[in-house]
C-alpha cells in the first residue's frame, strides 16, 4: 500500500447511464421515459476506486471531461485544493430558458459546484476505504443511525405517450382519490412518516383539494406541497389560509425572494425552498430581509451546493439564523441516495425528513441491490467508505440504455408537447 503522502488519483472514469422513469408531471412538463445520470469513478495508485453519482446531461459530461486534468494525479485527501482547482478551472455555461424553471441541478451556472460535489463524493469514498471508516465518520460522525425520508407523490399519467417499455405499477395519479391511493401504496411499501406532493401542474384549487384528501386519509401525518414556483404571488396568498391547517411547510409556491417574502406575511406556515436559495450568496440575501424573511426552511442538494461538506456548512449557517434544513432530490440511484444518507446522518440540525425520488426508480447499479427503507428511513451504512459497490453488468446495461435512448439533455417541456402541442411551460402559470 502506498504511503499516505504518495497516495494519488491516477484515473477518472465517467459512465453516463439512463434508467426508466415514469410519466411524472411537474410545472414545466413531464418526465421523459428515461432519466440521465452518470457514475464517476476515481482510481488511485494502490487500486482503490471511489465512486459518486451525479447528473448525466450532455453539459455535465462536458464539464467533467474539462476537469479531468484537474483531478488526475491529485491526492484524495486534498479536498480543499480540489475545490479551488475546480472553482477556477470549470466554467459556467448558459442554460436554456426551460432549464431555469427546474431545480438548479440543470443550470449551467452551477457547473463548478456540481463537479466539486462529484469529485468530493468519490474522494470521501476513497478516504473512508483507506481509513476503514464510513463516510459519515469522515464527515465528523453520525448523530443518528438512520435517516428519515418522505413519500414523494406526483401527478402522473398511466403510461408514456411513446411506449418504449411496459407501464409502471403505479397507474394514473390525477384525482384526489388516485393521489390518496398512491400515498397509501407508498406508505405500505416503504413506511414513510411524511408525505410530499409535487404540484404546480393543475389548477391550484385541485391541488389544494388533493392535500385536503391526504389530510383526511392520513390524520396527523405531516404533509408538504411543492408548486415549483408555478403559482403567482396572488395565487399563493389566496390559497394560504386553506393550506395553513394542512401543511407541515409550504414549498416554493411562488418565484423570487421578494415574492416569498411577501407571501410570508400572509401565511403561518414555514416557507421552504430549493429554488430561491440555491447558493451561499442567495442565503445571504435571504437572511438580510427584515422580519420573518422569505425562507424558513432551506432544502439543500449536495449535487449542486458543492458537495457534502458544503451542505454541512449550510446547515451550520441555517442553525445560526434559526432556519430549518432538509434535502431536495432528483431521480437517482443508490450511490446518490446513500451519499445523502451519510450526509444527513452527520447534520445534527436536520429538521425534516429528506426528499427522495427513489421509489419511482426500478433499476439499479449497486451490487448490494435496491436500497431498503425501514419505517420510512434508510440505515446509515457502517462499512468503509460510501458502502456502495458497482454491479459492473448493471452499469454496462444502463450505459447501453443511455446510448440507445436518444436523450442527451433533459427537456420536460419538449416531452409534454408530445401530449399537448400547445403547452409552453411558461411559469408562473397559475
Amino acid at each position: 500500500m502506498k504511503a499516505l503522502n504518495e497516495w494519488r488519483i491516477t484515473q477518472m472514469r465517467v459512465t453516463p447511464i439512463a434508467f426508466r422513469d415514469p410519466p411524472l408531471l411537474n410545472a414545466v412538463g413531464i418526465h421523459e421515459p428515461y432519466a440521465l445520470r452518470s457514475i464517476v469513478e476515481l482510481e488511485t495508485n494502490d487500486g482503490l476506486v471511489g465512486i459518486a453519482e451525479t447528473y448525466g446531461d450532455e453539459g455535465m459530461l462536458k464539464a467533467l471531461e474539462t476537469a479531468r486534468e484537474l483531478i488526475e494525479g491529485f491526492s484524495p485527501f486534498d479536498l480543499n485544493g480540489m475545490d479551488e482547482r475546480v472553482k477556477h478551472g470549470v466554467k459556467a455555461t448558459k442554460s436554456a430558458g426551460f432549464e431555469m424553471n427546474l431545480a438548479p441541478g440543470s443550470h449551467g451556472a452551477k457547473n463548478a459546484a456540481k463537479v466539486m460535489a462529484a469529485f468530493e463524493g468519490a474522494m470521501l469514498d476513497l478516504i473512508g476505504q483507506r481509513l476503514g471508516a464510513p463516510v459519515c465518520d469522515v464527515l465528523g460522525g453520525a448523530v443518528r443511525d438512520s435517516v428519515p425520508y418522505s413519500a414523494y407523490l406526483f401527478f402522473k399519467y398511466a403510461e408514456h405517450i411513446e411506449k418504449p417499455y411496459a407501464p409502471d405499477a403505479w397507474g394514473e395519479g390525477i384525482s384526489p382519490e388516485q393521489i390518496v391511493a398512491q400515498a397509501r401504496r407508498m406508505r405500505e411499501l416503504y413506511g414513510f412518516g411524511s408525505i410530499k406532493l409535487k404540484g404546480g401542474v393543475f389548477d391550484p384549487a385541485h391541488e389544494v383539494a388533493c392535500m385536503a384528501a391526504l389530510a383526511k386519509a392520513f390524520p396527523g401525518v405531516p404533509l408538504r406541497l411543492d408548486p415549483n414556483a408555478n403559482w403567482t404571488l396572488e395565487t399563493s396568498i389566496k390559497h394560504a389560509p386553506a393550506l395553513n391547517s394542512l401543511l407541515e411547510y409550504y414549498e416554493d409556491p411562488t418565484p423570487t425572494l421578494d415574492g416569498m417574502n411577501e407571501l410570508a406575511k400572509h401565511t403561518t406556515l414555514p416557507l421552504a425552498t430549493n429554488m430561491v436559495v440555491t447558493s451561499f450568496e442567495e442565503l445571504k440575501q435571504s437572511v438580510r430581509y427584515p422580519g420573518r424573511g422569505p425562507v424558513q426552511v432551506v432544502l439543500s442538494d449536495h449535487h449542486y451546493w458543492g458537495g457534502l461538506r458544503a451542505t454541512q456548512t449550510l446547515a451550520r449557517i441555517c442553525d445560526t439564523f434559526g432556519l430549518g434544513v432538509s434535502m431536495h432530490s432528483n431521480s437517482h440511484l443508490a450511490p446518490s441516495l446513500i451519499a445523502m444518507t451519510h450526509l444527513a446522518a452527520a447534520v445534527p440540525n436536520l429538521s425534516y425528513a429528506c426528499d427522495t425520488h427513489y421509489p419511482w426508480q426500478e433499476e439499479e447499479v449497486a451490487a448490494e441491490g435496491r436500497v431498503k427503507f425501514v419505517n420510512g428511513s434508510v440505515t446509515v451504512p457502517r462499512t468503509p467508505g460510501l458502502g456502495v459497490t458497482l454491479d459492473r453488468e448493471a452499469l454496462r446495461t444502463l450505459n447501453e440504455q443511455y446510448k440507445s435512448c436518444g436523450i442527451r439533455t433533459r427537456n420536460d417541456t419538449a416531452e409534454m408537447k408530445k401530449y399537448d402541442p400547445s403547452f409552453t411551460g411558461k411559469s408562473p402559470r397559475y
